[in-house]
């Protein structure tokens, strides 16, 4: 029960990598927010995780700065603090050779990724730095240490985030707020199964000719788990993880290796 008493607001909260690390926050004890556009889902989703006043959801738009805001000033309003956020929502997008990506497609990969992040990590500074303690964990990508062609405008963005991760841990790290990245490898969950057959085509392959590529480019050979992902966020978010800062931790099954 390592975050017991805690409180974490998580973007994206409602399915894959979101749904998966508010469920192991739940099982160490804290209390959590989720974010996300389908209430229907959310609705849903809170019945399933059986966590009655622990875990509360709020419908909103990760792409609209209000919903966005407005969900951190909920989930204050709430609990009557945020000890944790978790900048789960994200995604590449349209996916196009440069030459071809369009200004809307590039702003709303940016607006998508690193916007999300920079709005509800805003938002959320205050009442962390006020008590002089808080976790920030951005979910970026591998694609944030390297990249893939036509991942043009979702790698620039991921770097973005990975960029923000380390100033920042500069700037509230005294005051015993620490912020980290996880750069998840491949991980199989609902979004790529949906969106991944898109971005195989894309790439020129087939859906399994994707993940196949992608496994064959780590060590371990295999896609990532979720619970691999939010293992690694619980450590960040835990009184164990205070010494680390400004990181951008692979859990990609040894891709990247730095």
């Amino acid at each position: 029960m390592k975050l017991v008493g805690k409180i974490a607001a998580i973007t994206g909260g409602t399915a894959g990598m979101g749904r998966g690390i508010a469920e192991a926050f739940l099982a160490e004890g804290a209390s959590v927010a989720l974010f996300a556009r389908n209430a229907e889902k959310g609705a849903k989703v809170l019945e399933e995780l059986g966590a009655g006043d622990r875990a509360i959801f709020v419908a909103g738009d990760v792409m609209a700065q209000g919903d966005l805001e407005g969900f951190v000033d909920a989930v204050i309003a709430h609990f009557g603090t945020l000890d944790i956020l978790v900048n789960n929502a994200g995604g590449a997008g349209d996916l196009q050779p440069l030459v071809n990506l369009s200004d809307h497609a590039f702003d709303e990969a940016m607006k998508w990724n690193v916007y999300s992040t920079f709005w509800a990590t805003r938002r959320a500074l205050p009442v962390m730095l006020a008590k002089e303690h808080g976790r920030v964990i951005n979910i970026s990508s591998m694609e944030g240490k390297h990249g893939k062609a036509v991942l043009t405008a979702y790698s620039a963005a991921k770097h973005a985030v990975n960029g923000m991760t380390k100033s920042l841990a500069r700037e509230v790290g005294a005051a015993g707020v620490t912020v980290n990245a996880i750069c998840p490898g491949i991980v199989i969950t609902d979004i790529i199964k949906n969106n991944g057959p898109a971005t195989a085509k894309a790439m020129g392959l087939e859906f399994q000719e994707m993940i196949d590529m992608f496994a064959a480019d780590s060590a371990i050979k295999r896609p990532n788990t979720v619970e691999e992902v939010a293992a690694v966020a619980v450590l960040l978010a835990s009184e164990a993880g205070g010494g680390i800062t400004g990181q951008q931790i692979s859990v990609d099954g040894g891709t990247a290796q730095y």
